[in-house]
């Protein structure tokens, strides 16, 4: 167990840290600020700050819209952090002062065709099925709430409690709080977590995991567009949207500024080179959803990179035989909705030594002979690039 140090402590301990972190992203940054708001010595460890896949994804919190099939314990998870967000974000611009864009309009799930919407209804009746709140809206009712979408579309749901976070916001403002409460960022790669010297260092190194640790952790590519209103007014729609057109999945996201995210491509690549074909088939999936999309501005084309995990989950608590080395990586599409709940688990876990029970179905020792590489270094060794250490988050 970590408590805070005194000051005749610090004085003696001043040159190792209590807790080491390996990413700024926003798990990175947010495990940081709890960690050393309870008065823990604490240093992150990040070459470029916030410049990963965090600044690239589109800060949806959809716990009702991104529960799946199969994944029930990664749901409640979802649910749970998401309840979380209201007072973090709270806490948050309070601690900083930042606006963050936080919204909680709602997400509004839609089907183009005939097909889209059974394959729609499918899923929220799974959903329903699991106690979260889908409501089923016909095309008037649809139109009602956004008189923007197509005629074409045949039906859709609201989930109220899908709301929408700016990423490129909270990033800053976590780095803000956690360097006001007594963080240090440092602009260093880990090329191995021998040389890290802390009492506890924890690895929120997105895709750059797996090479310090050992862990399944692998990059899924994502590509996506941003687009900016006319003039530059808000855009012609205030909820998220989400939905199937002719089979392709594709959301949509308003920002009070006027700029729309427009993605998501899911590629099991390691490239982040943006294609002609990924873009052309998320405009055309967004302007069958929203005709006014066409006249919008293209204003940005960029790839990144999630953290996979065989079972989509992430991996958060103690690496198997190192109770010293925690992971909180692996969290796939929704790092963003996540950031919250690891924070708070993974500083609770530093500082009382005792496992939340949610954090049970997380743990890395599910995956079973993971083994933390003596050697690790970053990709492309020996001699390669930097490893990337960023928190690699997409939702």
């Amino acid at each position: 167990m970590l408590t805070g140090r005194s000051p005749s402590t610090a004085s003696v301990e001043r040159a190792r840290p209590d807790v080491a972190v390996i990413g700024a992203g926003p798990i990175g940054l947010a495990i940081a600020w709890r960690c050393a708001a309870r008065g823990l010595r604490v240093v992150v460890h990040d070459p470029a700050p916030g410049s990963g896949a965090s600044a690239v994804a589109a800060g949806m919190l959809a716990p009702v819209a991104e529960a799946y099939f199969g994944e029930r314990q990664l749901t409640e998870l979802l649910v749970a952090s998401a309840a979380r967000w209201p007072e973090f974000a709270a806490e948050l611009t309070e601690a900083t002062g930042a606006e963050l864009g936080y919204r909680t309009e709602g997400t509004l799930m839609v089907g183009l065709t005939g097909d889209d919407l059974a394959e729609a209804r499918r899923l929220w009746a799974y959903q329903q099925g699991l106690g979260l709140p889908v409501t089923p809206l016909r095309p008037t009712e649809l139109r009602h709430r956004e008189p923007a979408l197509a005629p074409r579309v045949r039906g859709g749901a609201f989930a109220p409690t899908d709301h929408q976070i700016d990423p490129r916001m909270l990033v800053p403002a976590l780095r803000t709080a956690a360097q006001r409460a007594g963080a240090v960022v440092v602009s260093q790669a880990v090329r191995r977590l021998a040389d890290v010297d802390a009492r506890v260092t924890v690895v929120a190194a997105g895709c750059g995991a797996a090479a310090l640790t050992g862990l399944p952790v692998r990059p899924v590519k994502g590509q996506i567009l941003r687009l900016r209103a006319p003039g530059g007014v808000t855009p012609g729609f205030r909820h998220v949207i989400r939905g199937y057109a002719d089979g392709d999945p594709v959301y949509l996201v308003p920002r009070a500024d006027g700029e729309v995210v427009l993605g998501a491509t899911v590629e099991e690549r390691s490239d982040t080179s943006v294609t002609a074909g990924a873009v052309q088939r998320l405009l055309r999936a967004g302007v069958d959803l929203l005709p006014d999309l066409a006249e919008y501005d293209l204003v940005e084309a960029v790839a990144g990179l999630r953290p996979g995990t065989p079972d989509n989950a992430p991996i958060l608590g103690p690496l198997p035989g190192r109770p010293d080395v925690l992971a909180a990586t692996g969290h796939h599409r929704h790092g963003i909705v996540l950031t919250p709940i690891t924070a708070d688990l993974i500083a609770d876990l530093v500082t009382t030594g005792v496992p939340d029970p949610l954090l049970a179905p997380f743990g890395a020792d599910r995956f079973g002979g993971v083994r933390v590489p003596s050697g690790a270094v970053g990709r492309g060794v020996p001699g390669g690039s930097e490893l990337t250490t960023e928190e690699d988050l997409w939702s």
